[in-house]
């Protein structure tokens, strides 16, 4: 399994970016690994870009600010434009298909394009397509559980929310779906 696996996630405040990543960590802090998450976001919030870096590993942190990065998780174009060039060489790169007009283009990575708001949108559930895109990048690497991440959903969410559960594990599960999608098509 992977030691340590360094990880951004951006894009405009309210699209789930924070949540995604408290909650991949919470994950991590649930299967016993070291786990640091580090939310930036601008003052406008809402609309505003928004990014968090977690870092699971299983062993000790050094630092949990860090500039080059196993995973990025994009979901829209500015944060491609910021983040492509801060995957690591043999990284993966798994942005949002909707919202970016130019794909990031570098060779040496891997490269997924997810259609997350649509498949949520398809769910009548726009609020999941953060989870759409988790679900993707725990199959492209399974640092976690996907089981661990809904049982940090049910940690995480206050009970009147705990009937979104199911439409969050069935997000999660069309994200992985897509990826095997994609590398059919790309086979």
């Amino acid at each position: 399994m992977i030691k340590e696996h360094e990880i951004i996630i951006a894009g405009f405040g309210g699209q789930g970016v924070l949540s995604m990543g408290r909650l991949i960590a919470y994950a991590g802090m649930i299967e016993g690994k070291e786990v640091s998450w580090m939310p930036s976001y601008g003052p406008e919030m809402r609309g505003g870009t928004a990014n968090c870096i977690v870092i699971v590993s299983d062993s000790r942190i050094s630092s949990p600010i860090i500039t080059k990065f196993d995973t990025a998780i994009l979901l829209n174009q500015p944060s491609v434009d910021k983040f492509e060039k801060a995957v690591k060489p043999g990284g993966l790169l798994i942005y949002e298909q909707s919202t970016v007009i130019h794909p990031p283009t570098r060779t040496d990575i891997e490269i997924i394009g997810i259609s997350a708001i649509e498949e949520a949108d398809k769910l009548q559930a726009k609020q999941i397509a953060n989870m759409i895109m988790a679900g993707a990048f725990l199959e492209k690497r399974p640092i976690l559980k996907i089981e661990t991440l809904i049982e940090a959903l049910k940690k995480a969410l206050p009970p009147r929310r705990h009937n979104l559960i199911p439409l969050n594990e069935q997000a999660l599960n069309r994200g992985r779906e897509l990826v095997k999608q994609a590398e059919l098509a790309h086979s």
